[in-house]
């Protein structure tokens, strides 16, 4: 059951994991750029996320450059992409970082984009989920890889207001683009 948080609006915060990153020597981690598979899966999960009706308002971006990259990718998929915030402090944060970060979120902001990095966001997702839909929570239990985005949803009057076993996690969803263009059937 979920422990209610004080009345307030529905607020969402999408996390998103990094697409794939490549591996390249000698390359600092921090400076690791998506994979081809990355680069199909960022915009992946820019659609699933238009079509979920799972817009941000403002989007939080760890500043590693395969963070950085998925963000662009998917925001280009958007009409109109919210303002993003690149924060240092999301680069290997734990779960502590990242919600002191989600409780800075000015209130206006309805829907929140978290983009970051694992455990982290594990972490940080099975801490807040109080329930979930289906089997979302076994999900990401089972594991949070690369593009993976989960939606938690919760009242709280602010930020501030979402805390341990607060949220209901609605979805939790693994987008992946396609390897090779579609291509109609040739009649002979």
């Amino acid at each position: 059951m979920i422990a209610r948080a004080a009345a307030g609006p529905l607020r969402r915060l999408v996390v998103l994991r990094h697409a794939k990153s490549a591996w390249p020597e000698g390359i600092p981690d921090h400076e690791r750029p998506l994979a081809p598979r990355g680069r199909r899966d960022a915009p992946a999960a820019g659609h699933a996320l238009a079509e979920a009706g799972c817009l941000p308002d403002l989007a939080l971006c760890s500043t590693a450059r395969r963070a950085r990259q998925t963000w662009e990718l998917a925001a280009a998929q958007w009409a109109t992409p919210p303002p993003v915030r690149h924060d240092p402090q999301l680069y290997a944060a734990d779960v502590p970082e990242l919600l002191a970060a989600v409780r800075e979120v000015p209130t206006e902001v309805r829907t929140l984009l978290l983009i970051g990095h694992n455990p982290g966001l594990e972490e940080l997702v099975l801490t807040l989920a109080g329930d979930c839909l289906d089997d979302a929570l076994d999900d990401v239990r089972t594991k949070f890889p690369t593009s993976a985005i989960a939606v938690l949803a919760w009242h709280g009057a602010t930020w501030r207001s979402l805390g341990p076993g607060t949220a209901l996690l609605t979805s939790m969803t693994v987008p992946r683009g396609k390897t090779k263009p579609d291509r109609p059937d040739k009649k002979r």
